[in-house]
């Protein structure tokens, strides 16, 4: 049978467009479309803008620190117009290096939707139908917002970055990495900033570590209510009135939510195709990321697996290698170090400590202390680093460092724990002194055992 394409890719994010590349650098005939923009949500709507407004949400705290070693420094308002019109270009600059990368393949791209519409065929928006030897679903995750009376009035962080104004007040809805990370570069701003969560934050990272974040949050001056449901949301002309299911009532220029994300397949005629999903929609598939129909797979968030823009870059490569580079290849999916950009800051990689002593036989080693630079500085923050140590093999199942530049560290400590050291291993490498980073391979003593 002849195909118009050996390879079509719906979804130009970063699994998609790396898939693509790869495949067309094989010499196959492939083609992609991707209906919003190139470089999906982490270049365009994610982790790159939102990586930005981390930092430029550290300059008041790093004025008041300059201040504390001598400086006279000072700092005026936030001019959230000049930095979205930086941003702005910025991700334009991005967007032109991604599709440039597309071109340069040979790869044809549709600027616009697709849909499956059986194994090999698939349906563009203008009508046009193609043919594939294979196609691959890269369309990620979009945020989820449940249903309740006012939710047309919420913001997800599909539109955060394209306000017109910063607001004085706002409300952030949710608990997990992203809504703790908006809520701190918010309160950075200078924004009043309130959190409202139907459970405990971050509850799936380590608790020793999340319970030193969140209290860290609260300190700076954020407004952490847990145990709260929103209930209605009425538009007023003094602002959003949030009305939670306790009887809480309160009134704030921007409500945002961030309580999870699905995987985007709503309306893309998988079920055409006789793919099969999960009950969230998710695109299930085997190590290979293959579907149930042989000619379809799957990469991404899309999949619901792990979660991580580097995880689905990963998996399109390990894709376009075993099916057009003749190398099979899969994904690893354990150890993968991510960081949360929080103040303080957190990085993690393995095993946390709840999961750790569940399994039995390991040792927990714990750090916590003032850095020196803050110290110096008068200021109380408190850096914690744990690793989890199994008793019978020595290796370090997980590690956890709760500091500045948490996430720079935790890319260097997931080499050695991918490539199994042990405890000993770490204790074996000298300290780089003075850093924060030397208290990784300084604990000789384990804190408690699991």
């Amino acid at each position: 049978m002849s195909f118009d394409y050996d390879l079509f890719v719906i979804g130009g994010g970063s699994g998609g467009v790396r898939a693509a590349r790869i495949a067309a650098g094989y010499g196959a005939r492939v083609a992609l479309a991707e209906e919003y923009r190139m470089g999906g949500t982490c270049v365009i709507r994610g982790c790159v803008p939102k990586k930005l407004m981390v930092f430029a949400s550290s300059f008041p705290a790093a004025m008041t620190e300059a201040r504390a070693y001598g400086w006279d420094a000072q700092i005026g308002a936030f001019d959230w117009t000049a930095f979205r019109a930086k941003l702005d270009a910025e991700l334009d600059r991005l967007e032109k290096i991604y599709r440039a990368g597309q071109n340069g393949a040979g790869v044809t791209v549709f600027d616009q939707r697709a849909t499956v519409a059986g194994p090999h065929e698939i349906r563009l928006a203008d009508g046009t139908e193609v043919s594939a030897k294979h196609i691959l679903v890269a369309t990620g995750g979009r945020p989820f917002v449940p249903e309740f009376e006012g939710a047309e009035h919420v913001m997800t962080s599909n539109e955060i970055f394209k306000m017109e104004a910063l607001p004085k007040r706002i409300l952030i809805v949710g608990g997990g990495y992203i809504a703790c990370e908006f809520a701190c570069v918010f309160e950075g701003l200078g924004v009043d900033v309130t959190l409202w969560n139907r459970s405990p934050l971050l509850r799936s990272f380590d608790l020793e570590c999340r319970d030193l974040i969140v209290d860290k949050m609260a300190a700076r001056g954020i407004d952490i209510h847990t145990n709260c449901i929103v209930h209605r949301i009425e538009k007023t002309a003094a602002g959003l009135v949030v009305e939670a299911g306790d009887g809480r009532r309160e009134t704030f220029d921007a409500v945002v939510y961030a309580t999870g994300r699905v995987p985007n397949t709503e309306g893309l005629g998988l079920e055409t195709a006789g793919v099969a999903t999960a009950r969230n929609g998710a695109v299930e598939v085997d190590a290979w990321s293959q579907t149930n129909v042989p000619s379809i797979y799957a990469v991404g968030d899309v999949t619901d697996r792990v979660n991580l823009t580097p995880v689905a870059i990963r998996e399109g490569h390990a894709f376009a290698d075993t099916v057009f580079g003749a190398t099979p290849r899969q994904m690893e999916h354990d150890l993968i170090a991510s960081a949360v950009f929080t103040r303080p800051e957190f990085g993690t990689c393995g095993m946390t400590e709840e999961e750790a002593c569940k399994r039995g036989g390991v040792e927990i080693y714990v750090s916590t202390f003032r850095p020196m630079r803050s110290a110096f500085a008068g200021a109380d923050d408190r850096v914690l680093m744990k690793l989890i140590v199994c008793t019978e093999t020595r290796r370090v199942l997980g590690c956890h460092i709760v500091a500045p530049e948490a996430g720079e560290m935790i890319q260097l400590a997931a080499i050695a724990m991918k490539m199994g050291a042990t405890k000993e291993q770490f204790d074996a490498t000298c300290a780089v002194h003075p850093t924060m980073a030397e208290e990784l391979v300084t604990m000789r003593n384990p804190t408690r055992h699991g």
